[in-house]
């Protein structure tokens, strides 16, 4: 795995996972799984993006939204209709948490190597499409965010 690619708390959340059994591993990922409230837009939140939609691959919708920290970081959050999974709500917690900050060049190397780590390869057989596309949705709205922000 190509550690120096990952933002540290993205890197922490992986070697959690990676020192847990098959069965730890999933009770790890539904604890994550009734975090993804936490990961939700507050009522009145501000965004600099934002692209809410159901995509075919998805059982609901699922909204990204991205802001700019202070410190030319990156904040996401997502928004999950009721009937997404609990692998895609897991998800949805990882990465919020574990890119809390980064630069949009580095959210775009990052390769999608790291979710069978996370989510075990038994699981990426069941799931294999939709356990990466909450990666690339907000690979999409950071780019779509920098586009916005060069025209203006």
């Amino acid at each position: 795995m190509n550690e120096h690619i990952y933002p540290p708390r993205l890197l922490n959340i992986i070697s959690l996972f990676e020192s847990l059994s098959e069965s730890e591993r999933r009770e790890m990922l539904i604890a994550y799984a009734d975090q993804a409230k936490n990961y939700e837009p507050k009522e009145g939140e501000l965004f600099d993006f934002e692209d809410l939609r159901k995509d075919e691959e998805c059982t609901d919708s699922v909204g990204v939204y991205l802001k700019k920290d202070d410190h030319a970081g990156l904040l996401f959050k997502i928004k999950l209709g009721p009937h997404v999974q609990t692998l895609t709500r897991a998800m949805s917690s990882i990465l919020c948490k574990g890119l809390h900050g980064i630069n949009p060049e580095a959210l775009e190397i990052i390769p999608h190597d790291f979710v069978s780590k996370i989510v075990g390869a038994e699981l990426i057989r069941v799931r294999s499409q939709t356990v990466y596309y909450l990666l690339t949705r907000m690979k999409m709205a950071s780019k779509a965010w920098k586009r916005e922000r060069a025209t203006q």
